[in-house]
């Protein structure tokens, strides 16, 4: 892989982008990702967000069965002109070895930042429905009021299963069983 400017690595005027050229793009601290051929750029995560997802990723580990595997940041390719870095997957034991992952993960993750709520909310979320991705979790890592979200794909498409805010648990079945209290993701990062 070579890195390139932005103007380098920007299509010719008219043409949407593709993986091919996502994969020009530079390593400047920003997070480069594609939908239906749009660049989304938005900055690299925050150490708040890094520490709950670090957290969730633990915990998830914790409790995942030895055939499959809890994966932070991996590229999640939808088609050629989509691909995301979601926070964290889920995946079967052998796709560890895939250096980008072009099958539906089991569960995804998003956690929420301020420059990313509403791509994660609605377009991301809809990718995944269409790609074919199981479970999706949205996470809110406010500390005053930390949330979970979960959605489950059925033959409508995603539907909303469970939310926990604050102290509430949910307790997942899919892909395997965990109970995830919101409120301990964050806890500790912003003292009073």
């Amino acid at each position: 892989m070579v890195a390139m400017s932005i103007a380098e690595a920007w299509p010719a005027a008219g043409q949407p982008f593709t993986v091919a050229d996502l994969e020009l793009m530079p390593d400047d601290g920003r997070r480069y990702e594609l939908l239906d051929g749009a660049l989304i750029v938005s900055p690299r995560p925050r150490v708040p967000h890094q520490e709950v997802a670090t957290e969730l990723t633990s915990r998830l580990r914790a409790a995942c069965p030895p055939y499959l595997r809890v994966i932070p940041e991996p590229a999640v390719q939808l088609n050629s002109s989509t691909e995301f870095d979601p926070d964290i997957v889920v995946i079967p034991q052998e796709r560890v070895r895939d250096p980008k992952l072009a099958e539906p993960p089991l569960l995804i993750v998003e956690i929420r930042s301020p420059s990313t709520a509403l791509v994660d909310q609605n377009r991301k979320k809809a990718a995944y429905e269409a790609f074919g991705v199981p479970s999706y979790w949205l996470i809110d890592p406010d500390p005053d009021r930390p949330e979970l979200t979960v959605f489950e794909l059925g033959p409508t498409g995603y539907a909303e299963v469970g939310r926990a805010v604050g102290t509430r648990a949910f307790r997942a079945k899919e892909p395997f069983e965990i109970e995830i209290v919101p409120a301990d993701l964050p806890a500790g990062l912003f003292p009073r």
